[in-house]
């Protein structure tokens, strides 16, 4: 059966492009399509365009290891600057002409009879629905996508703009005006800071916190003309700095360990106890020091949040939360009523509702969530965070337990696009045989193929069309995860995003070392693996461990040819003509590997 595109991929963000870059890189003009809902590339650094957004991992590690950008303007950047980023390095590798836009995918089904997904799309334009179908499918929206709905009763009926903060409504002028923020996480430790100072500051802005956050100290240098002239032209300068700000941050990780991490973590909560005691108005000490261990949230940098708190116009209430919003304001659980012209919501997002809405289905049309029902008490798991059993060809970037508290996500992306392309290598091998070897390297297998048979392509036998993980590995892996997680100090008992409050189960956070994830994209465990082929490919199992099982005839084989080879100059041996030695060599060879089967 025909299909439209080899990799349709949901999504156009930072792992969408990262993923379509690697395919153009290692496969040339591979087929590909991206659905992307929004207008343009950039993902969450496009949608999120609130005022003072900005990112809490350093600019040159917040950046692709293939594509490092020596014009970086500070060392924590803001949010233009990196969907810029994201949009040169797509338009570098013509990712926009892969891409449509104002597209939702809405459903998803696996095809067994021809290995292909039929993927439903809605046009928000057009108001259309069509289909699309691809032998493989990734999603790759992110874990921060979908913006927590509005909890408090009474929100239909407020008469002014009330809106997420991932989705500013840049059409309301805050100038001058009464705003209620609810929510006290990153983004408006950012966005409060700018609303509330001139020259178009609000009239007064009342915020409802619900958690304390530990804020940590961020310094924001500009880096000066001579530091990106050096990391534009000296070799290896931006590498070596990249390398210190990996080092520098991976090494945060040894205080997450419930035991041997607890002298950091005291450490770290009298310096940043201190830090906000120090900056804070003292009447908020109390509501802004957290009681929970150190780690267990997100940490928050602190982008003058603590020092804006001064300010005749910025309340911060911490004890009487909203019970109700009402039509030109909200009434808090004492009976105080605030009136507000706009609020905004600062609520974070819904990360347990992994790839929520969408409907996908796999093998026998079981859903994702019938499946994580059935293996996972409902929390969402994944082999490596990326492949799911009954759900072949289908990969998740920013999947289940990718995240980490410490690190660039990015990093942790490109190790799940590394890992992803060697999963499906022998897929993608049968449909571009000839993207892994040059015209020369054609030419030389070609005349090693006639010269010795052993050398040549292996019996007929059906290609691999799909790759599905095993459900013993998928479930070995997530036994190993959540005991790992037990160690950490996100088992603390905190309330966070990390893990579900429904089963207990961590569901965000990768339990070990990044460097170690690094490595399990490298060396794949193809026996956790079934690659088989589609009942148009015959219908059967496919061993692709099997070449590596000829491994050594390969070897020996090669030897010989070069022995043989480095004959040809004498042009005869032993009475001979060389060419008939090759020959002798080649039967023998056959009659060895015919041997080793046999036995095997």
């Amino acid at each position: 059966m025909s299909f439209d595109t080899d990799i349709l991929i949901i999504g156009a963000g930072m792992s969408g492009v990262g993923l379509a870059v690697q395919l153009t890189k290692k496969y040339g003009n591979i087929r590909y399509e991206i659905v992307e809902k929004s207008d343009n590339i950039g993902g969450t650094w496009w949608v999120n365009s609130y005022p003072g957004c900005g990112c809490d991992v350093q600019s040159h590690f917040y950046s692709y290891s293939f594509a490092l950008n020596p014009n970086w303007s500070r060392k924590f950047p803001l949010q233009p600057e990196i969907a810029s980023y994201f949009q040169s390095v797509a338009l570098e590798y013509a990712v926009p002409s892969h891409t449509t836009f104002h597209s939702v995918v809405q459903k998803t089904q696996w095809d067994e009879s021809s290995s292909t997904w039929v993927v439903t799309i809605f046009d928000q334009k057009t108001k259309e629905t069509y289909t699309r179908r691809s032998k493989v499918l990734v999603s790759a929206v992110g874990a921060l996508s979908v913006p927590k709905q509005c909890d408090v009763p009474g929100a239909d009926g407020f008469k002014g703009p009330l809106f997420h903060s991932a989705r500013w409504d840049h059409s309301f002028d805050c100038g001058g005006k009464e705003v209620v923020v609810l929510g006290n996480g990153c983004s408006a430790t950012q966005f409060v800071p700018v609303i509330s100072s001139s020259p178009n500051a609000v009239k007064k802005v009342t915020q409802f916190s619900r958690q304390a956050h530990w804020l940590a100290e961020r310094p924001n240098p500009s880096f000066s003309g001579f530091e990106k002239w050096v990391f534009r032209h000296v070799p290896l300068a931006m590498r070596a700095y990249r390398a210190w700000v990996y080092y520098s941050m991976e090494s945060d990780f040894s205080g997450f360990y419930v035991t041997s991490g607890g002298r950091i973590r005291e450490g770290l909560k009298k310096e940043q106890s201190e830090y906000i005691r120090k900056l804070a108005p003292e009447r908020y000490h109390e509501a802004l020091v957290p009681k929970t261990e150190i780690g267990c949230k997100r940490k928050v940098m602190d982008t003058d949040y603590l020092a804006c708190l001064h300010r005749d116009n910025v309340e911060l209430v911490f004890s009487d939360p909203v019970a109700a919003i009402e039509e030109d304001g909200v009434r808090t659980k004492s009976g105080r009523h605030i009136k507000a012209d706009a609020i905004i919501l600062a609520t974070g997002f819904a990360t347990q509702q992994v790839l929520f809405p969408m409907d996908i289905r796999g093998e026998k049309g079981i859903s994702l969530v019938e499946h994580w029902n059935t293996t996972s008490q409902g929390s969402a798991q994944a082999y490596y965070g990326t492949c799911i059993s009954g759900f072949p060809n289908f990969f998740i970037m920013m999947g289940p337990n990718t995240t980490t508290g410490h690190l660039s996500v990015i990093f942790s992306v490109e190790c799940q696009i590394n890992f992803t392309l060697r999963v499906l290598d022998p897929i993608l091998k049968s449909l571009y045989p000839s993207s892994s070897s040059s015209s020369s390297s054609s030419s030389l297998s070609t005349w090693l193929s006639s010269s010795l048979p052993l050398l040549s392509a292996t019996p007929t036998k059906p290609k691999p069309d799909n790759v599905a993980v095993k459900l013993k590995a998928e479930i070995a892996e997530n036994e190993w995860i959540q005991t790992k997680a037990k160690e950490l100090v996100w088992a603390t008992g905190c309330t966070s995003w990390y893990v579900d409050a429904k089963t207990g189960r961590n569901t965000m956070m990768y339990p070990v070392w990044q460097y170690h994830f690094w490595l399990r994209s490298l060396f794949i465990s193809k026996k956790d693996f079934v690659y088989r082929a589609s009942a148009v490919e015959g219908g059967e199992e496919v061993d692709v461990r099997r070449r590596g099982k000829r491994a050594w005839s390969v070897v020996i084989s090669t030897l010989a040819v070069g022995m043989v080879l480095g004959l040809v100059r004498l042009r005869r041996v032993g009475g001979r003509d060389w060419r008939d030695v090759v020959g002798m060599l080649s039967r023998w060879l056959q009659q060895w590997s015919l041997g080793r089967k046999q036995t095997s």
